[in-house]
């Protein structure tokens, strides 16, 4: 049940969100990368709307729905890269920010995979597909009719 509709957000506030997404989506991450983490942490925050989004998107990106649905249990399948693995366990890490799990040793192995400014990046991603999760939870955004766009499928 929808609670607060696009219509009813204070003015600015949708454009403020979006614009830090227009700036990460062209912070260089490879796109079907970001899909991939925005699809695990929604599926963390058990948001509706942005798995049928993420999905949608990471298929129009060139992933497939397999690699998609499956990325909660990417530590049991052969079909993730290493960097992508890297970039999983970071996202989950930072969305459920357990104090024991957040440890140097995540950053090393990101290292092994991305610059510090890619891990800048990263983190930005995933700070704000939490932000978009809370929001679009609170508000309760009905799920099932994301439509791709062109020019997010151009990216």
């Amino acid at each position: 049940m929808e609670r607060i509709s696009y219509k009813e957000m204070p003015n600015g506030f949708y454009e403020a969100l979006n614009t830090v997404q227009k700036y990460v989506d062209h912070s260089g991450l490879d796109y079907s990368l970001l899909e991939l983490v925005r699809m695990r942490v929604s599926q963390i925050n058990s948001c509706a709307y942005c798995l049928d989004m993420h999905l949608k998107e990471g298929v129009q990106a060139g992933d497939t729905a397999l690699r998609l649905l499956s990325v909660s249990a990417w530590r049991e399948t052969t079909y993730y890269s290493p960097k992508e693995q890297a970039a999983l366990e970071f996202a989950e890490r930072l969305t459920r920010m357990r104090e024991e799990e957040h440890s140097d040793n995540i950053h090393e192995e990101l290292l092994k995979h991305f610059t510090k400014q890619e891990i800048a990046h990263l983190t930005l991603a995933i700070i704000q597909i939490n932000a978009w999760n809370r929001m679009v939870r609170s508000f309760g955004s009905v799920a099932g009719n994301h439509k791709v766009k062109a020019v997010a499928a151009a990216i």
